[in-house]
C-alpha cells in the first residue's frame, strides 16, 4: 500500500556535505517540514535534485538520532543525479520520497551475535544498522565488523572508525586489498579476516553489503563458520529503481527488490539465482 511520501517528495535542506574520499561524499539533510521520518536500517529514499532527476539511495543514519538524514553517495562520471549532489552546496533544496524496502530485520538479530561484513561502500547502508546496535547494546550478543576496501583512500568515516577501534563494544577488523605504503593494518582480501575467526554458530546472524563479486567468496566463508542461511541477510540495493515496483527494473523472478527488499535471507538470495 501506498503511504504519505511515497509519491510527493518532502523538500529537504542540504545542511553538510562532507568529502569522504575522491569519489563519495556524505550528505545531511533536514526535512523542512519538522516531521520525523520513521525507518529501519537499511532503507532507502528516493532523492529528486531538482533539474537533474531522482535516484536512490540508503540511508547511513541510525534511526531516530537527530531527526536528520544522512546519506553517503558515490559520484559517477555521467550520472546527472550523482554529479548535481556532489555540487550541492549547504542550503540547496532537493525532494525526498520514501522511506521504502525492508531493510534490515531487527528482530533476526536481537538476542544473537552479530557479523557485519562491509565491502567499500557497502559501509554506507550498514553504519545505521551497527549504530543502532550500539545504541540498544544489551539487546544484542557481541557485535563484529568486517570492513574491507580496496585502498585505505577509499575509506569512508575516518573518524568514526577510530572511535570504533576503541571501543570495547565493537569488534572491528579492516583490510585492504593490496600493501600501500600509508597502511599498516591487515592486507588482503576480506574473506582473508575470515581465518581463525569463530563464532556461535547457532546463536549469530550476517549482514553482508558489497560489491556483487564479493558476496559469492562472502557466503562460502558464513557457509563455512556453519551460519544458518536464514540468519545470513544480503543487501541487492544495487537494482533499485523506481522504489515502488512500477518500472520492474528490479525485478527478478516475479520478485521485486525494491518492495521485497533490498535485504534477502541467504535462503531467499539463492531462489533468486543471484549469486
Amino acid at each position: 500500500m501506498a503511504h504519505e511520501g511515497t509519491y510527493v517528495p518532502r523538500t529537504a535542506q542540504l545542511v553538510q556535505s562532507i568529502e569522504e574520499n575522491s569519489l563519495e561524499r556524505t550528505f545531511t539533510f533536514e526535512l523542512l517540514d519538522g516531521e520525523p521520518l520513521r525507518y529501519n536500517p537499511g532503507q532507502f529514499m528516493l532523492v529528486t535534485v531538482f533539474g537533474a532527476g531522482e535516484a536512490p539511495f540508503t540511508l547511513c543514519s541510525m534511526p531516530g538520532s537527530d531527526g536528520l538524514l544522512r546519506m553517503t553517495v558515490r559520484r559517477y562520471p555521467g550520472g546527472r543525479v550523482t554529479e548535481a549532489l556532489h555540487e550541492m552546496q549547504p542550503g540547496g533544496h532537493v525532494g525526498i520520497r520514501g522511506p521504502f524496502g525492508n531493510g534490515f530485520p531487527m528482530e533476526m538479530l536481537r538476542g544473537r551475535d552479530v557479523l557485519v561484513v562491509a565491502g567499500g561502500i557497502g559501509m554506507a547502508p550498514q553504519r545505521g544498522l551497527i549504530e543502532a546496535i550500539l545504541n540498544d547494546r544489551e539487546q544484542f550478543g557481541k557485535l563484529t565488523v568486517f570492513y574491507g576496501m580496496a585502498n585505505p583512500e577509499q575509506m569512508l568515516y575516518d573518524d568514526l572508525m577510530q572511535e570504533w577501534l576503541e571501543r570495547p563494544e565493537i569488534d572491528l577488523f579492516m583490510t585492504i586489498d593490496r600493501p600501500h605504503p600509508d597502511w599498516s593494518g591487515h592486507v588482503g582480501l576480506i574473506t582473508t579476516l575470515f581465518e581463525d575467526f569463530e563464532v556461535d554458530a547457532l546463536m549469530t546472524s550476517a549482514t553482508v553489503v558489497g560489491p556483487p563479486v564479493m558476496y559469492r567468496f562472502v557466503i562460502k566463508e558464513l557457509e563455512n563458520l556453519s551460519l544458518n542461511p536464514e540468519y545470513i541477510f544480503l543487501s541487492l540495493e544495487r537494482r533499485m529503481s523506481c522504489g515502488v515496483g512500477k518500472c520492474g527494473h528490479c525485478a527478478i523472478k516475479g520478485t521485486y527488490v525494491c518492495i521485497d527488499g533490498p535485504v534477502f535471507s541467504l535462503t531467499k538470495y539463492r531462489q533468486l539465482d543471484e549469486e
